[in-house]
């Protein structure tokens, strides 16, 4: 299969195998006739593990950490658990730290829409975000 190929049969767009290609997820044989790239059905399965493996949030390095287990015939399952643990334990600090934001926005929000609106001085540009700022530090 061509990379167009690919690309339709998985949904994702043709860059998006050729970036697998370049980082060598993929191993693409080059045709003799033509010189195009040639992607078996191990490389469409491959990519069909990457782009799952991508939804529950692996990263590109997780997923070559644990291709190159399978690719050595290791089981990767270890790996897997290991790195699905760092990635939830990331992924619960980021929702802490958007929480705490859309806290911090939805009371500017509140205090904001009770103060005037003010033009800019040599001193200040937007007094709502600077006056906030300054009372977030105290």
């Amino acid at each position: 299969m061509k990379v167009i190929e690919v690309a339709r049969l998985l949904g994702v767009t043709a860059d998006t195998v050729r970036f697998y290609t370049r980082i060598k997820i993929l191993n693409p044989t080059k045709s003799k006739a033509n010189g195009y790239r040639e992607y078996s059905d191990k490389d469409v399965n491959r990519l069909r593990f990457v782009l799952s493996a991508r939804q529950l949030g692996f990263s590109v390095e997780d997923i070559q950490e644990i291709l190159a287990h399978a690719d050595k015939k290791k089981s990767p399952c270890p790996t897997v658990r290991r790195l699905i643990d760092q990635r939830l334990h990331e992924t619960e600090r980021q929702l802490r730290e958007t929480l705490k934001l859309r806290d911090r926005m939805q009371q500017a929000v509140l205090e904001w829409s009770q103060k005037p609106d003010k033009a800019p001085t040599g001193h200040m540009l937007c007094h709502l975000i600077e006056e906030f700022t300054a009372e977030d530090r105290l």
